[in-house]
């Protein structure tokens, strides 16, 4: 038997620990390997899942494994695959379509054109909350020993990764480009892995958040070289007056007003990265003339992030690598909790504090 974190999708607060008859994912095929999960982090999809009934289970099924942030090693594998027992890996998270569209055909089903994608952990598809899971090679993403400790933020991390790979595609391509003054809203673990990895890039970095001087993410912030801004003094709508031509723009609060005021923020030839997913019915009031008209004029990009492939895996492990080299033991402390598998409520219970709490199940 397997033990898992489940719940029935569509029926809020069911989560509930369960015994499987076969590792998350079913019994190996001959191009599967299986996987002895380390842990796995909760994000807010995980929350709407587990509080409001969101998700799908698997067809013909009304359990769903949860779990998207994963971490673990191989138990065993194909000779093929280059894939050891004991490796540390990370699979990706959504799957190709059945009508094989172009961007599913060309292994960017983050980028798929139907919508019939499957997720796993949150749409069609068991997920990684379970002590053994089984997975297809091509989505398993090996990573070195000295992500141990980090390595349950490879799935966000990639999503930021992707968002500033695509960025630094499209404005090299369209125009002469050398950002200096970067801008981050939100200082949960997305905006901090994205502040950490614009410094890498050699950007002055300003995080907005409402956020204690002196709180955990301000001090990480300053070990990077980075500053932390406290949202009501520094309103995000007005900070083009603090800071000047703003080049780059990474917004993570899951607010839409502070995502469109980040949009207006945005300096000339800049460009801005939304990675919020916004739920609700809110109405704004936007002097839409003016922001069309500073869009055009002022040549910006706007676009958004919200899945990743593998290729942004590998970016986002080689990023993770670099900060861990750069900042010794500052990643270490995005991971504020860990909760074992066996008192998993606990970890769906926010703390105060918290920036990534972690269901353990082999750490």
């Amino acid at each position: 038997m397997v033990p898992a974190i489940v719940t029935t999708p569509g029926k809020a607060g069911s989560v509930r620990l369960a015994d499987l008859d076969a590792p998350s994912g079913g019994p190996p095929g001959p191009e599967d390997a299986e996987i002895a999960i380390v842990e796995v982090g909760i994000c807010g999809t995980d929350h709407e899942i587990v509080e409001q009934g969101y998700g799908a289970a698997p067809a013909g099924r009304d359990q769903l494994v949860l779990g998207h942030e994963n971490l673990g090693r191989i138990v065993h594998a194909p000779a093929a695959s280059g894939l050891r027992p004991g490796q540390l890996v990370v699979t990706t998270v959504r799957r190709p379509c059945p009508q094989g569209c172009a961007p599913c055909a060309a292994g960017q089903s983050d980028d798929c054109l139907t919508g019939d994608y499957t997720e796993r952990g949150i749409k069609g598809r068991d997920g990684f909350m379970a002590a053994r899971v089984v997975e297809r090679c091509e989505f398993i993403v090996p990573l070195p020993d000295a992500l141990d400790q980090v390595g349950v933020l490879m799935e966000p991390a990639s999503i930021v990764e992707k968002g500033l790979m695509e960025a630094v595609a499209v404005q090299q391509a369209r125009l002469p480009w050398a950002p200096h003054t970067a801008v981050v809203c939100g200082a949960g673990a997305v905006g901090l892995l994205a502040a950490l990895f614009l410094r890498l890039r050699g950007l002055e970095v300003t995080v907005i958040a409402k956020s204690e001087p002196d709180s955990l993410p301000a001090r990480l912030l300053a070990e990077a070289g980075a500053r932390l801004w406290d949202a009501d003094e520094h309103p995000v709508a007005g900070l083009a007056a603090e800071l000047g031509n703003i080049d780059w723009i990474f917004e993570a609060t899951g607010s839409a007003s502070v995502a469109m005021a980040a949009v207006g923020a945005l300096g000339r030839n800049g460009v801005g990265c939304l990675s919020s997913v916004t739920a609700g019915h809110r109405t704004l009031q936007l002097d839409a003339d003016v922001l069309n008209l500073e869009l055009v004029l002022g040549n910006k990009l706007v676009f958004g992030t919200v899945n990743a492939n593998r290729r942004h895996f590998e970016a986002a492990a080689r990023s993770l690598e670099g900060a861990v080299q750069r900042w010794p033991g500052l990643l270490e402390g995005v991971v504020t909790r860990r909760v074992p598998a066996a008192a998993f409520a606990a970890a769906f219970t926010p703390q105060p504090g918290d920036i990534k709490t972690a269901i353990t199940f082999a750490r």
